[in-house]
């Protein structure tokens, strides 16, 4: 039985039901089966009129494709009934991949209102996934907290694209939102843009403008604006001239500004915490106040941060 026409457009005529898909941990869900040439009318193009259908094209021997699958389930699943999941196993429905004209698997299409929507092959990462679904029903999936936390292991795994989008569809939703203002500025900072990263700040809502997230972002641009001026500073130089005079707290500090801007924290955290335990109030205690703000940009909970408050305390109360 064909599920397209001659033209190319879907048959939309009814047949019976396909069955719900075992997913994850084995069990059975209501918003997730699997379908097969019989059922793909109903279970696909006929539901695709009542809520957006994620196809997922797969076979047992894929590997990408038992890295997609759970990660399309679970995101299913957190969607909460706003859209639903057909998974079609390709070795035993030929006919739908040939129709389909699927060339590689994994391979996921979506339809709304029995017509393909949208579409993507391969495996992608969850935070893209959760975009896919997001541009789908065309609102935050499956809640603004969660959209948070989806952008924020975007952020963590580099994919700031994919961080960025979802952030700014939050704001979308809700404009000023001091968590997403602090997650695209963030984006901004990764991608190396200070100046956009600062007018994305200027975007959050008076009553978010002491949000934690915001004062974090806004410290961690104060220190990319201070080692911006000694980014192209050889750190060999610098250590040769410390060795030669140790008590050289402003060859140190400058020291610990070019290791930060090399992605060397620590190194910066160990110059900064030295020059306080030599001459705590040099410069009028600029040392002490720039570790302030690492420990500010880096959040309490950061193990950095609570080490290197530990070591501060012990030279300050030794």
């Amino acid at each position: 039985m064909p599920i397209i026409d001659l033209s190319g457009r879907p048959v939309t005529s009814q047949t019976g039901s396909g069955k719900a898909a075992e997913h994850l941990d084995g069990a059975s869900h209501p918003h997730i089966k699997d379908s097969d040439l019989e059922h793909f009318t109903e279970d696909v193009l006929e539901a695709s009129k009542e809520v957006p259908v994620i196809v997922d094209f797969w076979a047992p021997w894929c590997g990408p494709c038992k890295t997609l699958g759970p990660l399309l389930e679970k995101a299913v699943i957190a969607a909460k009934g706003a859209v639903r999941l057909v998974k079609i196993n390709v070795d035993e429905n030929q006919e739908i991949a040939q129709q389909l004209r699927i060339q590689s698997i994994p391979t996921v299409y979506a339809f709304k209102d029995a017509q393909p929507a949208d579409g993507f092959m391969g495996a992608i990462p969850e935070s893209q996934i959760a975009l896919f679904i997001q541009n789908l029903i065309g609102e935050a999936v499956p809640g603004e907290g969660d959209a948070l936390a989806i952008g924020a292991e975007a952020l963590a795994t580099g994919d700031i694209a994919a961080a960025a989008q979802i952030f700014g569809q939050i704001l979308q939703e809700d404009p000023g939102n001091p968590k997403a203002v602090a997650g695209l500025a963030q984006c901004y900072l990764m991608s190396g843009d200070l100046e956009q990263a600062r007018n994305t700040l200027g975007l959050v809502r008076p009553d978010g403008k002491d949000d934690d997230a915001i004062r974090a972002v806004e410290a961690e641009l104060s220190l990319r604006e201070k080692t911006s001026s000694v980014a192209n500073t050889e750190t060999d130089s610098l250590r040769a001239r410390i060795e030669a005079d140790p008590t050289d707290c402003q060859t140190r500090y400058d020291l610990a500004l070019a290791l930060d801007g090399a992605n060397d924290r620590e190194g910066a955290i160990d110059q900064l915490l030295e020059i306080v335990k030599r001459q705590r109030d040099w410069n009028e205690g600029a040392a002490r106040s720039h570790l302030l703000t690492l420990f500010e940009a880096m959040g309490p909970a950061d193990p950095r941060t609570m080490d290197a408050r530990r070591r501060l305390s012990t030279i300050l109360f030794s």
